[in-house]
Formats: C-alpha cells, sequence, structure tokens
C-alpha cells in the first residue's frame, strides 16, 4: 500500500450489535425483475433528503417511502425517518430541505432506521426521481452503517418520463416541470415524503402511458429504458 492509499479518509462503520446483525440476515435478497404486468408489481418510491449534493462526503438526512401496489399508492404502506446526525453541521442545503438541526439531533440512529428502511422495500424495485443519486447516497449510508450491499434495481422516474412521452419535449426537466406537464399539485417540494408521494403519482401515469406502448412489465420496461439510452447516446456523438 502506498503512502496515498495510507491518506485517504476511512469510511466510518458502526459497530452492530447481535440484534442488528440478526435482523440484517433476515432482510430479503432483492428478486429478479418480472415480466408480470406492471400493475402486479409491487414497487417503492423512495426520497431522499441530504446535506448536500456531494456524494462522497455528504450524509443522507431523511428518508421518505411510499408503496404501489396493485396498480394504486398505498398509504397505508409509507415511511418516514429523519436520521441523527451527531456531527451535522449546517449547510446551505438547510434552505431546501428545511430540516432544522433540532430535527437532526432529536433524528432515529441511522443502524435502526436503515434497517427499517431494507425490511419495509423488502425485495420490491425502488422508483425515484434522479435515482441514481439517491440509490448512491443511500448505497453508501447501508455499507457504512450496516456493511451491507444495495442490491436493488433503481427505475429513474426523470429517464422514464421523457422515454414515455417523447411529445412533451422536456428532455433535462426536473420533478416540478413533470408535476405541472401532468396538472399534479405537490403539496410540500423538498420534504421526503411529499417528494416520494408526488413522484409515485406521476409513476402511476408513466405506467399508464407504458401499457399503451405494449411495455407491461418491469423487465420489459427496464430492456425499453437500456434501449432508449442507448439511442440517445448514439446521437450524442
Amino acid at each position: 500500500m502506498n503512502l496515498f492509499e495510507w491518506l485517504k479518509p476511512r469510511p466510518k462503520t458502526t459497530h452492530l450489535d447481535a440484534s442488528h446483525l440478526d435482523r440484517l440476515k433476515q432482510l430479503p435478497a432483492c428478486a429478479r425483475l418480472s415480466d408480470k404486468p406492471l400493475r402486479q408489481q409491487r414497487w417503492v418510491v423512495l426520497d431522499l433528503e441530504t446535506s448536500g449534493l456531494n456524494m462522497s462526503r455528504d450524509q443522507v438526512l431523511s428518508i421518505g417511502a411510499v408503496v404501489i401496489e396493485d396498480g394504486a399508492i398505498d398509504l397505508g404502506q409509507q415511511f418516514e425517518r429523519t436520521l441523527l446526525r451527531v456531527d451535522h453541521k449546517v449547510s446551505p442545503a438547510v434552505l431546501i430541505h428545511g430540516l432544522a438541526p433540532s430535527a437532526i439531533a432529536a433524528g432515529s440512529e441511522p443502524v435502526e432506521a436503515l434497517l427499517d428502511l431494507m425490511a419495509f422495500i423488502g425485495d420490491s424495485p425502488v422508483l425515484g426521481f434522479h435515482a441514481p443519486f439517491d440509490q448512491h447516497m443511500l448505497s453508501r449510508a447501508l455499507k457504512e452503517s450496516l456493511g451491507y450491499r444495495l442490491q436493488h434495481p433503481f427505475f429513474d422516474i426523470a429517464e422514464l418520463a421523457p422515454m414515455l412521452c417523447e411529445q412533451a419535449n422536456l428532455r433535462h426537466a426536473g420533478l416540478d416541470d413533470w408535476t405541472r406537464f401532468f396538472g399534479l399539485q405537490a403539496e410540500e417540494r423538498h420534504h421526503a415524503s411529499a417528494d416520494a408521494l408526488v413522484t409515485a403519482e406521476l409513476a402511476l401515469i408513466l405506467f399508464s402511458h407504458a401499457r399503451r406502448q405494449q411495455i407491461d412489465s418491469p423487465l420489459l420496461l427496464d430492456e425499453r429504458l437500456g434501449q432508449w439510452r442507448r439511442r440517445r447516446q448514439s446521437h450524442s456523438f
């Protein structure tokens, strides 16, 4: 190992007690993408609020999630946690997410919150808006707090929307742009649970568009999304 390897910051790891390890072992493995109809798939729609946009240094501060099952949003299956961060420093991001230091100081222990989240997700695929960011931040948090490797498939609504609704001509649009396009009302933005809910509403609309285009399974949706990405890349050269 050279000097530069020694100088690299080491990720913080959390000691897990026997009960945590037992819960970790009981978490279900993610299921392979199914060829069953979209409405028969249980989906978890996830949104995170973070201390900033630096994927190497910033932290997950709050988590919101809601379930789509049987073709509808199941309000009986919702998840919301603010995480305790003892070393949290107030940053300009507080102007966006609105999480006061007192809320973070009163938050849940990350180990408990993340175990609860993964039990809530189960073996379901995950939906999110700008999902790669949330996927990376959650993966890092799970690795640092639990030593857990996130392998669940993530679908990005920010990609599915322009793929399924080319007529909208909104190629690099944000969540507000798409909610406005479809006439949806966001009760509160940059709040993890509220953003997860409006993203779920948007997902249901997009699933309807997908079915009209003979894309009616998670597996086929993933395949079409891969084809769409390759076409976009070829057009960019």
